[in-house]
């Protein structure tokens, strides 16, 4: 994949292809960029999309004419274009030797872990390939709109700035002239005191606005936060306000300056983070048993090297009514809680395998024997046949 722009060159009506390669981006170091490099990635990233046809994958699409991805469902077209020139006929995965017709065996060794499970098996799925392409545009899409809504912001301030410096410039001009006498001064001030009286609020809002988006910065468009317990995206950020989005698209609207008081949690930002399963099982229950149980645990966090950390734990959290213990496993997640649904999928995954280890060895939980007590209000007799039962 690439990414490319279009730009007038010299000559009327003349339009200048810029591509840059992602091979060269790769190795470039964060701080040897220089500032033009730096600018014109900016550039390419807010004014274009990602390129849908790769020279090296196949020459028969060079006569073609290029696109971008634009939406998900054409990015999932590019995946499956992609999959179909990389892979072999009638084959339903990517092998490493297919990879290594176009990449080199450092990259590929690079590249196989950002598909699931891609890197124990050596194989890329239909179905992986597509989540990572998918992934990639709404990446490319999120930082195309913090660029876009922060250069935005800029300009705000930029125009403010410039309309608070021309007044200043038009009063000293005044007064270096001569022309502003005591009465025009006296004018000039009970006017300015008009201002600040009926704006000063506004001004103090606008400055603390201000600092919160340029200094503070606790996040960008895209990134996922929680604010006042709620979680939401942010969909757009303005000097004076911030547009959240819900997970059902209800967009809300906080001002900058009420944020700026407020604990402000973000997941992008976030390292790798954890979680915590917790469960239940029979106070019977073998030593035996939760150690096998913390064996298989081992096991299968183990034979997710992409999804688990291999450090985790399981605990027990106490016993209740002599009768369960209530016990927790904790692990980490390879990766923060940005991506909601994968994250929910892994923990699903997780709950799913307990289950079955559970099943396995046959860990159980039984309730307290109840005492249940019957009574009877009718006006005939109960048959004897019940009334020895009950007693």
């Amino acid at each position: 994949m690439s990414f490319r722009s279009n730009r007038k060159g010299k000559g009327k009506g003349k339009e200048k292809q810029e591509v840059i390669d992602v091979s060269k981006l790769y190795k470039m170091k964060q701080e040897k960029v220089s500032a033009w490099t730096m600018k014109g990635l900016v550039n390419v990233i807010s004014a274009t999309g990602l390129s849908t046809i790769s020279n090296t994958i196949d020459e028969s699409f060079q006569e073609e004419e290029q696109r971008e991805i634009t939406s998900e469902w054409e990015a999932k077209l590019a995946a499956y274009r992609i999959f179909k020139n990389v892979a072999r006929p009638a084959h339903k995965y990517i092998n490493v030797e297919d990879l290594q017709r176009f990449l080199s065996r450092e990259e590929v060794e690079y590249l196989l872990p950002f598909f699931g499970g891609a890197a124990e098996t050596g194989k890329i799925k239909k179905s992986a390939l597509r989540n990572w392409v998918v992934k990639a545009y709404l990446d490319r899409k999120s930082l195309a709109h913090s660029l876009n809504d922060t250069k935005t912001a800029v300009n705000q301030l930029h125009k403010l700035a410039t309309a608070v410096v021309i007044i200043a410039v038009f009063v000293i001009t005044l007064i270096l002239t001569g022309i502003a006498t005591t009465q025009v001064l006296v004018f000039i001030s009970s006017q300015l005191l008009l201002v600040v009286f009926m704006f000063g609020n506004s001004c103090k809002m606008a400055f603390e606005a201000i600092i919160f988006v340029f200094v503070m910065h606790p996040f960008d468009v895209g990134d996922r936060c929680v604010v006042d317990g709620i979680q939401m995206i942010v969909e757009e950020m303005n000097i004076l306000t911030t547009v959240f989005l819900k997970f059902d698209n209800e967009k809300i609207y906080y001002p900058n300056s009420v944020l700026a008081t407020k604990p402000i949690s973000n997941f992008y930002r976030s390292p790798d983070m954890s979680d915590a399963v917790e469960f239940s099982v029979d106070i019977s229950t073998s030593v035996e048993s939760i150690g096998a149980l913390k064996s298989m645990i081992k096991m299968y966090i183990d034979s997710k090297p992409n999804h688990w950390h291999p450090n985790h734990s399981v605990v027990v959290k106490g016993i209740v009514d002599v009768n369960k213990m209530n016990m927790a496993l904790y692990v980490n997640h390879t990766m923060n809680f940005q991506n909601i649904p994968e994250k929910n999928s892994r923990r699903s995954d997780l709950v799913l395998e307990l289950k079955r280890i559970f099943e396995e060895l046959s860990i159980k939980y039984n309730l307290l024997p109840q005492e249940v007590l019957l009574s009877y209000t009718g006006s005939t007799p109960l048959p004897m046949a019940i009334t020895q039962s009950l007693v």
